[in-house]
């Protein structure tokens, strides 16, 4: 029987680093040991701290002569400044930046909220990076708040009605984009079709009912009106352009009616009805925590994992009247977490699902403390040369995850696509960078594409010399399985460890050899023999079946 019980033991190495893996974007050795002395409640009191972010703003180092560097603040129109998509993507890796920055559970819940409430940071066609600037903040804001005044907030923000069309839904033209979606992919969700046009949990009356309630909400592209509750950017209702009739939904939501707003303030009010009326629904909380279980836990949900996980979840996150946190910490904490509530050994949670490219870039960069360029003092190599160049237009384009980009309004095909999910990050023509990915940063070179220099490298020799993460580097096979487990989300058998130690690190040599090259390296600083056979046996291990999981 799959169990919410809490898992009341200290964590251990093991379930500490799936916890870490899982909850956020940020995977060190100093933190695996700190957590392994903690109960899964210790852990997660830590994780939902609310840390301030360790970059405020993104920057714009071009153009290099008068660089346009703070734009998100400037009171010029957003759209006045050049490059818009360059922009969204500097937005992209200054949340990414305080991601691998900050061990909490924040960023990973943000980017969860991201998967749900899609908008392409696409700027050249919807909008401008500085209201991409203002989603991203949204999601953060809300990444430790309530799932429903997200739905609403999200409904007026500048950046989703310029990429779902809502501020061209007006009483003469109906638009249905916003209001599909908001049904199908943010909230209830279809459900099972059982005639044309009924979904189960609504049907296309309501659909054309929610567009109609949703007329005259407006993009204010000049960013001048400004949210009370959250200090960010909104949009303006627009009554001239609203639909004046009473809105009744179908027999799915007990054919309810809403009626219209009177005027420009009443519409909040109206739309307040409207999201009550959904969120009222027991599917619409079902429908949530399915989507926080494949993303936090793994994509497959048996009849078991739905009736003795997701429904007392949901039920749940509907007395909580959709706040988040407690749902989370409830699932982060469970036994079923953690693979204590059965014993089949072939449907473990710990590394149960494939790294998303993102995941893998994360781990590596932090695991391995990769030298990333510091975006406040060398906004131009961190910004143009690491994150344009290599990350955003080699790795993420050739793994098909361009991060905030997924190629349709549902998302990365990982987060929605059954069956297959997480597993569609593995395919022909990803798997070159997803090796590379690696090796490039152990060569501060691009071994994706280009061969350019990427301005961040992984320092293998000094990391092992200087920083601990290996406890005697000097013998090979320690250094091997410390590596192995430390990257792989399952520990390594002895077989394996052999593997990798002689085919790549020891080459047919002595272990004495390895152990005398290494202490020559401490003496001298030599590492001209160390270095290269460190990199070969790294840039492996992270090419393994295993440590593509996590």
């Amino acid at each position: 029987m799959a169990s919410l019980n809490p898992n009341t033991t200290v964590l251990g190495v093991k379930n500490a680093k799936h916890l870490l893996r899982r909850a956020t974007f940020v995977y060190t050795k100093a933190l695996i040991d700190q957590y392994s002395k903690l109960t899964p409640t210790q852990a997660l009191d830590l994780l939902l701290v609310d840390n301030p972010l360790v970059l405020n703003l993104p920057y714009d180092p071009l153009p290099t002569t008068a660089p346009d560097g703070f734009w998100t603040e400037s009171a010029n129109l957003a759209t006045s400044f050049p490059n818009q998509y360059g922009k969204g993507t500097i937005v992209a890796g200054w949340w990414w930046y305080n991601a691998i920055n900050s061990p909490t559970l924040k960023f990973k819940l943000s980017h969860f909220l991201s998967t749900r409430f899609t908008v392409i940071k696409n700027t050249d066609v919807f909008g401008s990076a500085t209201e991409f600037y203002d989603y991203i903040r949204l999601l953060l804001f809300y990444s430790y708040g309530n799932y429903k005044k997200l739905a609403k907030k999200m409904t007026l923000n500048n950046s989703m009605l310029c990429f779902l069309s809502n501020s061209s839904n007006v009483k003469s033209s109906p638009n249905e984009n916003y209001a599909r979606e908001f049904l199908e992919l943010f909230t209830i969700g279809k459900g099972v079709q059982i005639a044309t046009g009924n979904y189960t949990n609504y049907t296309e009356s309501d659909i054309i009912q929610t567009a109609r309630l949703l007329t005259g909400f407006k993009r204010k592209s000049d960013r001048s009106i400004i949210d009370s509750g959250t200090g960010i950017p909104k949009g303006y209702n627009q009554f001239s352009d609203h639909n004046t009739s009473s809105k009744t939904f179908s027999g799915a939501f007990n054919n309810k009616i809403i009626a219209s707003a009177t005027d420009a303030a009443s519409m909040d009010t109206e739309l307040d009805n409207y999201i009550e009326m959904v969120f009222n629904q027991p599917a619409t909380a079902k429908n949530i925590c399915r989507k926080i279980y494949t993303y936090f836990v793994k994509s497959n949900i048996s009849a078991e994992v739905e009736n003795d996980i997701i429904v007392p979840l949901a039920q749940n996150l509907y007395d909580n009247s959709y706040e988040i946190v407690p749902i989370i910490r409830k699932l982060l904490e469970s036994q079923h977490f953690y693979d204590l509530d059965d014993s089949n050994t072939t449907d473990e949670t710990i590394g149960g699902i494939v790294k998303s490219p993102l995941q893998q870039l994360s781990e590596i960069c932090t695991y391995l403390k990769a030298a990333i360029p510091d975006p406040a003092s060398n906004p131009l190599n961190f910004y143009n040369v690491f994150w344009w160049n290599f990350v955003n237009n080699s790795f993420f384009v050739r793994s098909n995850m361009i991060l905030f980009e997924p190629e349709s309004v549902a998302g990365h095909a990982a987060y929605y696509q059954a069956p297959d999910f997480d597993k569609t990050w593995i395919s022909s023509s990803t798997l070159i960078a997803k090796y590379r990915l690696g090796e490039s940063l152990l060569d501060g070179v691009n071994r994706i594409s280009g061969n350019s220099n990427i301005a961040t490298k992984i320092n293998i020799s000094d990391l092992l010399k200087n920083t601990g993460i290996v406890s005697n580097p000097s013998n090979s096979f320690t250094l091997t399985s410390e590596l192995c487990n430390a990257l792989f989300a399952q520990e390594a058998d002895s077989d394996r460890i052999n593997y990798f130690m002689n085919s790549f690190l020891l080459q047919g040599l002595s272990n004495y050899y390895w152990t005398e090259s290494w202490n020559n390296f401490i003496s001298t600083n030599n590492s001209s023999v160390v270095e290269s056979r460190l990199k070969l046996l790294v840039t492996k291990i992270l090419r393994a079946p295993e440590s593509q999981m996590f």
